[in-house]
């Protein structure tokens, strides 16, 4: 149910300094759960298809009783069903998939606030777009393009209900029981049946 580890996928690159070519470790993250080839099929699913095999791979069993299943089975069905239609390859749609479980990670294991967790986003968008000066280099994993509409999709979809996702995956659900505060407010039974002035007498009105 943890939704999977996470790798991080290395690129040598050269990299020019004081007159001496030097590598250049670009390191991005790959998500473990699906290799490139089933995720490829999935690519083939109906977004029903794809939540009922998402619910196996995560062996997210009581998603239909549980809260915080059917919040996660969501998260990673809508990143994935996203990454689909952006016309993600395969290893972008892993990237994605990689970024979203470790922010989900870093809020459920390492409880980190908004702020930090803002920042290992960035670290990790950086190294897919990190671009070089050298015509033998390969092409970074996401340009300026597709990097600009996974921010904006991460934003709305986790950073914008960050506070909500705090209280789902760290606050028992005693606790959110308990910590609710609920007013209710009680008519009198005679205010209740007061008519308006402009209405018919009380009397009348219980016939």
């Amino acid at each position: 149910m943890s939704g999977g580890a996470t790798r991080r996928e290395k690129r040598e690159q050269p990299k020019a300094k004081d007159n001496k070519l030097q590598k250049e470790e670009s390191v991005f993250l790959q998500w473990e759960v699906l290799p490139n080839h089933q995720i490829q099929e999935l690519l083939k699913r109906t977004v029903d298809e794809l939540q009922f095999e998402m619910k196996v791979i995560l062996d997210l069993r009581n998603h239909q009783i549980c809260m915080k299943e059917a919040a996660l089975l969501d998260y990673y069905v809508c990143g994935f069903w996203w990454a689909k239609e952006a016309n993600f390859t395969p290893i972008k749609i892993s990237f994605t998939m990689a970024v979203l479980h470790m922010l989900l990670d870093n809020i459920r294991e390492k409880q980190m606030v908004l702020v930090e967790n803002l920042m290992e986003f960035a670290k990790a968008l950086c190294a897919a777009c990190k671009w070089s000066t050298s015509k033998e280099d390969s092409p970074p994993l996401l340009d300026r393009e597709e990097a600009t509409a996974l921010i904006s999709y991460i934003r709305n979809s986790l950073f914008q209900k960050y506070r909500l996702y705090e209280l789902l995956f760290t606050t028992s659900r005693e606790e959110l029981l308990t910590g609710m505060e609920r007013t209710i407010e009680v008519l009198s039974c005679q205010d209740a049946l007061t008519p308006l002035e402009e209405g018919i007498s009380t009397h009348l009105s219980f016939h």
